[in-house]
């Protein structure tokens, strides 16, 4: 049974591909980052199941259900780190869903039910239709991201994050007690959060304004910001107008 595995979280499409691979019935024959390359490798490999994400970048998850097309359609089996999602297209038709972090018994089900369900491919093609037919909530939910603290990857709330902090090649994501070594480049991370209160302070730091204590002048353009962790960070001449708005100085 072949498979395709799709995620915007690198750590977490390794962490599923590891997991799939202890099962002799199924190879993963590829993976995806996000919907429009899952499209292009569906009709490319033929997976004949699909796990796949739904809150990924350039296309999400629904819609990639909603442009599959073709006699021979892949078993979709939803991977979320959120319930209601899950839930919603669980109830829509699909044939399991699985909650971020897997667990290797909900896994082993999701397995065993899209290897029944590859030789009835109208009850696939029904399934299909019906999470395609899902409407999005209008606000989703917050992001999860992903630490790491040595072999151990943490799913966090964004709300948890306070900051996101550069160390030479190193992204560091600070919470209340602890410091995760991030899965992505500062960068990349202020691309997809998309939230509004993480703002970035200095070339080197993106903070959650929400959790801002106090800004101290160190100059007329220069700030030093303390977190509610008591962490200290300088605001760049560069970002102190946009700190100053948002938190409506």
């Amino acid at each position: 049974m072949r498979a395709l595995v799709v995620d915007d979280e690198p750590i977490a499409r390794r962490v599923l591909r590891e997991e799939l691979e202890l099962f002799p019935e199924l190879q993963v024959v590829g993976e995806a980052a996000d919907g429009r390359e899952a499209l292009q490798k569906i009709a490319r490999l033929r997976p004949e199941v699909v796990f796949l994400d739904l809150q990924m970048p350039v296309m999400s998850g629904f819609e990639v259900v909603r442009n599959l097309s073709g006699p021979n359609l892949p078993v979709v089996v939803i991977v979320t780190a959120y319930d209601q999602h899950a839930i919603e297209a669980f109830e829509a038709g699909a044939i399991d869903y699985l909650l971020k972090p897997v667990s290797e018994a909900r896994l082993r089900t999701a397995v065993e039910r899209a290897r029944n369900l590859i030789a009835r491919p109208a009850e696939v093609a029904t399934a299909v239709g019906r999470i395609a037919s899902i409407e999005p909530p209008g606000t989703p939910p917050s992001r999860k991201v992903v630490g790491r603290a040595g072999e151990e990857y943490f799913l966090l709330d964004m709300d948890e994050v306070l900051a996101f902090q550069a160390e030479r090649e190193l992204v560091w994501i600070v919470t209340a007690k602890h410091r995760l070594l991030a899965t992505q480049s500062l960068r990349a991370i202020e691309e997809r959060v998309g939230e509004p209160q993480f703002q970035r302070v200095h070339r080197n730091a993106i903070v959650n304004v929400n959790h801002i204590r106090k800004m101290s002048a160190l100059s007329s353009q220069r700030w030093l910001i303390t977190l509610s962790n008591a962490m200290q960070i300088t605001v760049s001449k560069r970002q102190a107008h946009n700190i100053r708005k948002i938190l409506q100085w």
